[in-house]
């Protein structure tokens, strides 16, 4: 069992930055691939960037890429999501997710993780 929690969220301007850390609890989060996704109001949960366990593959979305980036630090059992650049289009519940990692098991498709955080609320004013 994963137990995720965010936090790093807030109000930022247009063209601010921000960022978001997600806790995670057991031992074997160096085993999981790490994902950040994104539900804006009235809209589906959208993926916005993911981690492999050793940090060694990134994946974003077109939406984000150049401005976000994605890490981790296995010591602390913490993913971050550096925001740059943030538009006021970026504002949505935030979440982290958690799964097994496996070779060929894609880490964009929100039904593959098990694990999620709360969320986090970003707001980007213009």
């Amino acid at each position: 069992q994963v137990q995720l929690v965010e936090s790093g969220g807030g109000l930022a301007q247009a063209g601010g930055s921000l960022r978001l850390s997600c806790a995670a609890s057991g031992r074997t989060f160096g085993s999981y691939a790490m994902g950040w996704f994104r539900q804006a109001p009235g809209k589906e949960r959208e993926f916005v960037s993911a981690v492999t366990p050793s940090g060694g593959i990134t994946l974003y979305a077109d939406s984000v890429k150049g401005r976000f980036t994605i890490s981790r630090d296995n010591a602390k059992n913490t993913v971050y999501l550096q925001m740059n650049s943030l538009k006021p289009e970026d504002t949505a519940v935030y979440y982290c997710a958690a799964d097994l990692f496996l070779i060929g098991k894609p880490m964009d498709q929100s039904r593959l993780y098990n694990y999620w955080g709360q969320g986090t609320q970003v707001t980007v004013s213009s």
